[in-house]
Order: C-alpha cells, then structure tokens, then sequence
C-alpha cells in the first residue's frame, strides 16, 4: 500500500459495500474543502515509522465523521482508546527496516501536500488497490 493517512479501518467489506455506503462517503467528502497539511516530523509506534500531519484535527474530524455514519466499524477495531492520525511509512517490519525507513523519510522532510481526496481501499489478489476515489468539495 502507498503511503497514507489512514481514515477508518477496517470498514465496510467489499462484498457488502453497496450504493447507500458509496452515496454517504460521496456526501461526506463532498462537504470537505480540500486543506493543506505539513509533514514535519518523523514518530513511531512500535513497529509503524509515520510521519506527524500538521493541522491533525481534518483527518481526525474526517474519522470522528466516518464513524458517526458507520458504527460499526470503530478505528482499529475499536483496539485504541485514541486515534493518532499519521501519514504510515511503513508498517509490522523488521528493526532494520524499521530504522531504514524512519532515517530516508527524515532527511526529505518537511513535505508539504494538499489533501484533496479520499480513496477507498481494498486488499486484492495483487495487494492493495484503488476502489473508489472520493474528491473534497467537489
């Protein structure tokens, strides 16, 4: 998977994702101005390097949004008292790699971006892969 801010996972399974989830996220997002973000800061959580989104409030807004409208699918499970947003660099690697990743990422920061969409995610036969993009504002 690319690098990216993750909103709400897990969520709605392929297989149940029908056109009232599809119309709601397109209604949410829609309602969303596109915003700039900075990427200043290279953290990690145990075996997630990431990088530290400045303002974090839209992504934990957007995620505070999503599950109002999908109950059922708390952040993580519902595994985490709090939900960090953080750009993920890499994830459940090796300390090496771990290192490695977190070193290359710092030496190109700050990065400076505009969120503009979201996009639905789902693991398939050839790893994971764009289901459906969801522009901001538009």
């Amino acid at each position: 998977m690319p690098a990216h801010v993750t909103l709400l996972f897990p969520f709605v399974p392929p297989d149940e994702f029908d056109n009232a989830t599809d119309q709601t996220l397109r209604a949410l997002f829609r309602a969303t101005a596109p915003f700039r973000v900075r990427f200043g800061e290279a953290r990690r959580f145990v075996a997630t390097p990431y990088l530290a989104p400045e303002p974090a409030e839209p992504f934990a807004m957007l995620t505070h949004d999503m599950v109002r409208r999908f109950p059922a699918h708390p952040p993580y499970g519902g595994r985490f008292a709090e939900v960090i947003p953080h750009l993920t660099v890499a994830d459940h690697v090796d300390r090496a790699t771990l290192d490695a990743a977190e070193e290359a990422v710092r030496s190109g920061l700050p990065v400076d971006a505009v969120a503009s969409e979201a996009r639905l995610m789902i693991e398939g036969d050839e790893g994971w892969e764009t289901h459906t993009r969801y522009p901001f504002g538009s």
